[in-house]
């Protein structure tokens, strides 16, 4: 005989005035990985108040294990509690079945096809890949510091870790602790992204298991490298974000190329140190994206000097590495392509990132931090064209 499992409770309609209650609180509470409600999820599958005020509620968790759990049963019994007329809340958490997991991710998706690219040209995610010519420029603190604080401007933002050989995201973002990196939980064919200070993001180093990832070293050639880009783009389930930030590797090697293949959509930013030698190679792998048609949007200058207690700036790395490159971009073909700021040298900034809290939240008032929000603010103004982007609208 098939076993009778309940069915998710879709919508809080016809529901009596205590249930319906209850229904209006657990609305409010999200899944941490997929940020949308429980209850449009249909991960309610079973809601009764008795005649003494208790509310009996039934939780279904996509899988055994499921990293989210402790949250989502903390979230889901403070909710209920809050309702109106409620007593007590006796709460019941399963697992979904295959048929059950199969239906969720069908819900999440909203009609979207499986495994196909979400940032494609018909999409209306920016997309900002964050370039640089030369490793050591601080690239990918940027690109985590400036995901983060789109963040707390409401935005939502993911992050996809590009770098495969040198990932360093996850530790940046504070999901690495001992070498040991946080993984992605997995669903059917979906994978959903962990989030961290509001940024969804993906890395290789996720995918490493249990080892130290301090002591393992990713050592691929092109075919894989294109490949694991590619299902980053396709497998992974970011659901709708304002903007996708990715961190490249250095260079000009084989990702920036399949990256020019899977999202000529994508604009460039460059980021660069004052040191004329960075400068050089920095404009080589913003010739590279143009060659794919991407467009470069501006660079970004860090470790711009250090100050001194007396007030003056000890240019460590020389000056003027961001406006030369910024300057060589700019020609009448492509337009001005602008220096968005520049970042100093600071210990407090770099501190933040080896904890894990983005400096843009951990110490809002150091000047690192402070010129990387400038620099998103000037993102944020200039916006992106949207000619030939499918809007969705209808004239009738």
């Amino acid at each position: 005989m098939t076993e009778q499992r309940p069915e998710p409770i879709l919508s809080g309609e016809g529901l009596p005035p205590r249930e319906r209650a209850v229904w209006n609180r657990l609305a409010t509470v999200m899944d941490p990985e997929i940020r949308k409600p429980l209850t449009e999820l249909g991960m309610i599958t079973g809601l009764r108040v008795d005649e003494a005020a208790v509310a009996h509620l039934e939780v279904k968790l996509t899988i055994v294990g499921c990293p989210a759990a402790r949250q989502i049963e903390r979230d889901t019994r403070a909710a209920a509690e809050a309702a109106e007329g409620i007593a007590a809340v006796e709460l019941t958490v399963g697992v979904m079945s295959t048929a059950e997991r199969t239906a969720f991710t069908e819900r999440v998706r909203a009609g979207k096809p499986a495994r196909v690219n979400q940032f494609g040209p018909d999409s209306l995610t920016r997309v900002i890949a964050v370039t640089s010519g030369k490793g050591g420029v601080g690239k990918s603190s940027v690109t985590a510091g400036l995901a983060v604080e789109f963040a707390s401007r409401g935005l939502a933002v993911g992050v996809i870790d590009a770098d495969v050989f040198g990932f360093s995201i996850p530790g940046l973002l504070g999901q690495s602790s001992d070498g040991i990196t946080v993984q992605p939980t997995r669903v059917g064919d979906m994978i959903l992204p962990p989030v961290a200070h509001g940024v969804k993001s993906i890395s290789i180093g996720m995918f490493l298991g249990d080892q130290d990832t301090r002591n393992t070293a990713v050592s691929w050639r092109g075919p894989m490298l294109h490949r694991t880009i590619s299902q980053f783009l396709t497998d992974v389930w970011f659901g709708d974000l304002d903007v996708l930030l990715l961190d490249l590797p250095p260079g000009t090697g084989d990702i920036a190329i399949s990256l020019g293949q899977l999202l000529p959509n994508a604009e460039v930013l460059v980021v660069t140190t004052p040191q004329p030698a960075a400068a050089d190679v920095a404009v080589r792998s913003a010739l590279v994206a143009r060659q794919s048609g991407q467009r470069v949007i501006g660079v970004v200058e860090n470790m711009a000097g250090l100050a001194q207690p007396d007030g003056s700036v000890l240019e460590l790395f020389g000056t003027g590495g961001g406006q030369e490159v910024a300057e060589r971009l700019s020609d009448a073909e492509h337009g001005e392509v602008p220096l968005l700021g520049r970042i100093p040298l600071s210990v407090a900034f770099r501190e933040a990132g080896d904890a894990g809290t983005p400096a843009v939240l951990a110490t809002p008032s150091d000047p690192a931090a402070r010129a990387l929000a400038a620099v998103a603010d000037r993102l944020l103004e200039r916006g992106r064209g949207l000619a030939g982007k499918p809007l969705g609208l209808s004239v009738r």
